[in-house]
C-alpha cells in the first residue's frame, strides 16, 4: 500500500492570492540580498504562485517601482548600516 504524499509547501497565501506589482514593499519579501527572486523551495510558494511573484517583480522593475541593479539593493527599503570602525583620514 502506498503511503500518502505530504505536501512540502506550507501555504501562507491562498491559491487565488494576487501578488500586486503596484505594491513593491510586499514584493521585497521575495527578493534576496543579491537582487534575485527567492526560489520557491525557500519562499514556500507553489509553482503557480512563484510564477506570479516573478512576473509581478519583473513588471515592478520595468515600471521603476523596484530597483533592478545589484548595487541598489544595498539601500532599498533597508536601514543604513553604521560601521563600528571610526573614520580614519
Amino acid at each position: 500500500m502506498k503511503k500518502a504524499a505530504r505536501s512540502k509547501y506550507r501555504q501562507e497565501y491562498s491559491g487565488d492570492h494576487v501578488f500586486d506589482y503596484k505594491d513593491p514593499v510586499s514584493l521585497v519579501r521575495f527578493i534576496g540580498d543579491g537582487g534575485k527572486v527567492t526560489p520557491a523551495r525557500i519562499s514556500k510558494l507553489s509553482i503557480a504562485q512563484q510564477k506570479k511573484v516573478a512576473a509581478a517583480v519583473k513588471k515592478a522593475r520595468n515600471l521603476a517601482l523596484m530597483p533592478s541593479g545589484t548595487s541598489a539593493y544595498d539601500s532599498f527599503n533597508r536601514s543604513e548600516s553604521i560601521s563600528p570602525v571610526p573614520f580614519e583620514v
